[in-house]
């Protein structure tokens, strides 16, 4: 059973989400917030989720600070924005923040209920405009300015994070097992000083690793 968090000011639509994500087989929503401030309350305590879904307009912190904060204290807790906002600065804010994946609030409880199950089975879940937008941002930033000591093996995994393909598409198409592409993703995230799959896909973009 995978835990999720959620956190959005809006109380009837933070609810109805509560409902959505409950019954779903597999998924349970066991805590819902109104602010950041209130949720890193709890997540200070040994208590974490597998997932939060945050907003970004929220009162008192952002959900853009509360994403660095979530993931300087659960480190393994995935963070998938879910806002209204669409404009390059927040959706790059969020992604460099560490956030897994980028959703619109207009998205339909489909859609929501599936970008959780992709960002659990290690996706990368983006409204298709948002991920083009994302593509074009870092297309246009700094050009390659090293390997990081990346292994050939270590490379082609990268290029196929970036095609969009999750662990077991990559172990199948590599015929590896979970186990081995999970210890090479480990090693291609220590190179690159990243802690997310996000953040290695956005710094291959950013710098031309491939």
């Amino acid at each position: 059973m995978h835990t999720l968090w959620i956190i959005e000011d809006h109380t009837a639509f933070r609810r109805t989400l509560v409902r959505v994500l409950n019954a779903e087989e597999g998924l349970q929503c066991t805590r819902d917030f109104d602010s950041c401030e209130k949720a890193l309350a709890v997540l200070a305590k040994p208590e974490s989720p597998d997932l939060i879904l945050l907003d970004v307009g929220l009162p008192g912190m952002s959900g853009i600070e509360g994403i660095r904060l979530i993931k300087d204290r659960s480190p393994q807790t995935l963070v998938v924005i879910l806002t209204v906002f669409e404009d390059d600065d927040k959706v790059f804010q969020a992604i460099c923040a560490g956030a897994s994946g980028y959703l619109l609030k207009t998205s339909s409880a489909a859609d929501i209920t599936q970008a959780v199950r992709d960002a659990l089975a290690g996706g990368s879940p983006m409204n298709p405009r948002i991920a083009r937008r994302v593509l074009e941002m870092f297309s246009k930033l700094a050009p390659k300015q090293g390997d990081y000591g990346l292994s050939d093996r270590e490379k082609e995994i990268l290029q196929l994070m970036v095609t969009g393909l999750i662990k077991k598409e990559i172990a199948d198409r590599l015929t590896l097992s979970v186990h081995t592409v999970d210890t090479y993703l480990r090693r291609i995230y220590e190179k690159l000083e990243v802690n997310t799959r996000t953040g290695a896909v956005a710094k291959a973009l950013k710098e031309g690793l491939v």
